[in-house]
């Protein structure tokens, strides 16, 4: 089948461009824009939204990336077989924005929090949706992934070659600036309050916003219709490719007997039905491909980015001096390491290599990007190691912790079992004191309380004189877990002699009564303001500065007075913030992104080299292919590995990821780099060869004919004279 492009309308050009083009590089920023915008906090909606452990969000996110990166085969089957790429981008950007719109609706609190306390009744409605919202997207973006460069590309004539190059670096730029941007923003939507019952953190916002901009793409993408060149689906190579592999594959089977003589290659087994080109075209795709089995441990480490880093950077300090940033924020940092890194790697790095005369291989350069990313690990392994020692010791199952606060207006001397302290008035002990067993509790005088904590949690044991002659304490649970996402828990304990009703924007923290503690109501860093209000309508404002992941009992002692907060009350602190700033992730960020560039920019173009003309995409499914898998390893090491401590975690993946890279380096060392064009042009000049000699053998065929021909119709003319002089 010949190609044909058919376009409606006259072709518009701007400055010698197509204007179709900037229809799709718009299209491109805001589908990439919604992607990755979504994926920057699906992670931590996994976890704090919908309540799953780390490795079963881990699992799920690993999933849905692995899916992204298989459903381009289907998409490239589909605009190459059947509907062509336009048609294929439309119908499955339809798909996609349903899917970001599904996905933003699951979000949505309010669905079935009919009670209003803040969290589902039915969390299996929002699991459903999401679930469903998150297989449409992955269908979606991968769908259309292997269509719109490839579209773009249709749009220009084979004399703008300089405009195509300049195209594809705009596309690409784009891919960038959305990825960019929507890491940064998204992040900050997810951070605003909504809800009608409850406020919580706007996942509905986050994942509303980039439905949007999906809409928005597939519009603009339409509005240019008419002006696109659309070529027609001619086939694909990637079924012919696996056709003729099959077909050697069962050719060689049937004949696996002795009695058959070898071939030089198990694909020569396909002689029977493909012609020698196409072959020896598949045996230089499958020779790269056979190198592509050890790469995807590369992007089983790349790809925890989005789910382990981000949650390793939630129990890290957000307070970089000069700028505030979220735990999601920081996977902006490899895109703006990319742009920084390219031309830096390109331009200086390789050029200093070649100058020193060293022989710097793509395969080698791979082999590199590989160690890179190990490095990267390794330096998480070392973050990890110190937040742990940063992170508070809990409880185990058979121990009790407490505190001691003393709300009594004299000094106290505290026996708690063994541990003997002094508690000045409205004050606590720093440090919680952890008993196996119950015990004695001795507040200055012959009498003793006996105590019993609950095993398994840490409680306050608030120290009160309501009637002489002895103090008592009284016993309140505290919060058993680091305050997740950066919060703050603070809670109020009051000591006033009246009712207080305390406030922190609208977030309530109830009425509180004389010698009663409060809940617990987690709030965002920065320096909070909490509104205290009494029976008789006084009130005044107390200010705390927070970090992030503390949590606080403030004390409002009975000397309380609403003129001077400020001095009145009194922090106690129950778990410290975080103290690891987020910085430390940068050079791990800067490792895996040097090994990115070195890894994934190398190797696109390895392939590029090495694949025939007419199969480079194929090899592209390849390459995606390793990145879904390496998402599989993943989930599959999340879900089988008993390991307690995550930086152990991160050591098994660099270890892996080092033991993979010999593997690689040995197989690159015995590979033959091959130029396809030659190999190509051997077999057109072969096959030019022999169509010139079975046109000479068919004009030699046809001239000796016509001399048979003539010969015979001479001996016929003959007969007929000598047949007519018999008659005479």
């Amino acid at each position: 089948m010949t190609e044909t492009k058919t376009h409606k309308g006259k072709k518009v050009t701007i400055l010698g461009y197509p204007l179709s083009i900037f229809f799709i590089v718009v299209n491109e920023f805001c589908e990439r824009f919604s992607y990755y915008g979504m994926r920057a906090v699906l992670v931590l909606y996994f976890k704090y939204f919908l309540q799953w452990d780390e490795d079963f969000a881990t699992t799920i996110y690993h999933t849905f990336v692995a899916l992204c990166y298989l459903t381009p085969i289907l998409g490239a089957i589909i605009a190459d077989s059947w509907l062509g790429k336009f048609k294929t981008i439309i119908y499955l950007s339809i798909i996609y924005t349903a899917g970001q719109a599904i996905l933003a609706v699951s979000a949505i609190l309010d669905i079935t929090d009919t009670d209003g306390d803040g969290t589902p009744n039915n969390i299996s409605v929002h699991v459903a949706l999401s679930m469903v919202g998150l297989i449409l997207i992955a269908l979606g973006t991968g769908g259309i992934k292997p269509c719109v460069a490839a579209f773009g590309g249709d749009q220009f004539e084979d004399h703008q070659e300089k405009q195509r190059s300049t195209f594809f670096s705009i596309f690409y730029l784009s891919i960038n600036a959305g990825s960019l941007l929507s890491t940064v923003i998204t992040p900050i939507l997810k951070a605003q309050d909504c809800g009608i019952r409850s406020k919580q953190q706007c996942y509905p916002l986050a994942f509303g916003v980039p439905a949007a901009l999906m809409f928005v793409a597939l519009v603009v993408f339409i509005v240019g219709s008419r002006m696109y060149t659309k070529v027609p689906p001619q086939g694909n190579i990637l079924v012919k490719v696996c056709q003729c592999i099959g077909f050697a594959v069962m050719n060689r089977f049937r004949h696996r007997s002795s009695q058959y003589p070898k071939r030089d290659h198990w694909m020569d087994w396909a002689e029977e039905k493909y012609d020698k080109l196409l072959i020896e075209q598949v045996k230089m795709v499958v020779k790269v491909l056979f190198l592509y089995i050890p790469l995807p441990m590369f992007w089983a480490l790349f790809d925890q980015q989005g789910s382990r880093w981000t949650l390793q950077a939630t129990t890290m300090n957000g307070d970089i001096g000069f700028l505030i940033i979220m735990p999601e924020q920081m996977q902006t940092v490899n895109p703006i390491l990319i742009l920084v890194l390219v031309p830096i790697v390109d331009s200086l790095i390789y050029p200093l290599i070649k100058k020193c005369k060293l022989n710097f291989t793509p395969l080698k350069k791979m082999t590199v990007g590989m160690l890179l990313a190990a490095l990267a690990f390794v330096a998480a392994a070392l973050v990890q190691i110190q937040i742990d020692k940063t992170l508070p010791v809990f409880p185990s199952s058979t121990e009790g912790q407490a505190k001691f606060i003393n709300m009594v207006d004299r000094t106290l001397t505290v026996t708690a079992g063994n541990n003997t302290f002094t508690l000045e008035p409205y004050t606590a002990n720093v440090d919680y004191l952890t008993f196996d067993e119950p015990f004695a509790l001795n507040l200055g005088s012959n009498f003793s309380h006996a105590i019993s904590l609950p095993d398994g949690n840490r409680t306050s044991l608030v120290i009160i004189q309501d009637r002489p002659p002895e103090p008592r304490p009284l016993d309140f649970l505290d919060i058993g877990s680091k305050p997740e996402q950066g919060a703050n828990a603070i809670r109020f304990f009051n000591g006033y002699n009246s009712v207080l009703n305390i406030s922190w924007g609208d977030e309530g923290f109830g009425l509180i009564v004389h010698n009663n503690m409060s809940k617990y109501v987690n709030v965002r860093q920065g320096n909070a303001s909490f509104r205290i209000v009494g029976t008789g309508g006084q009130q005044c404002d107390y200010y705390q500065k927070l970090g992030f992941g503390s949590a606080f009992t403030l004390i409002i002692p009975p000397t309380f007075t609403f003129g001077n907060c400020a001095q009145s009350i009194r922090p106690v602190m129950d778990i410290s913030s975080n103290s690891m700033s987020m910085a430390w992730q940068i050079p791990q960020y800067f490792l895996i992104t040097a090994g990115e560039v070195v890894f994934s920019v190398t190797g696109l173009e390895f392939s590029y080299s090495q694949a025939p003309t007419n199969m480079k995409s194929v090899l592209q499914a390849g390459w995606l292919l390793t990145v879904a898998v390496g998402n599989i390893i993943v989930l599959i090491v999340a879900e089988a590995a008993t390991l307690q401590d995550q930086w152990a975690e991160y050591v098994l993946f660099a270890s892996l990821l080092v033991l993979v890279c010999i593997i690689f380096a040995f197989m690159g060392y015995f590979y033959t780099y091959i130029d396809p064009t030659e190999i190509e042009a051997k077999f057109a000049e072969e096959s030019e060869e022999k169509e010139r000699k079975k046109s000479l053998e068919m004009s030699k065929k046809d001239s000796v004919e016509y001399h048979h021909d003539s010969k015979r119709s001479s001996n016929a003319s003959s007969d007929g004279e000598e047949t007519k002089q018999t008659r005479i």
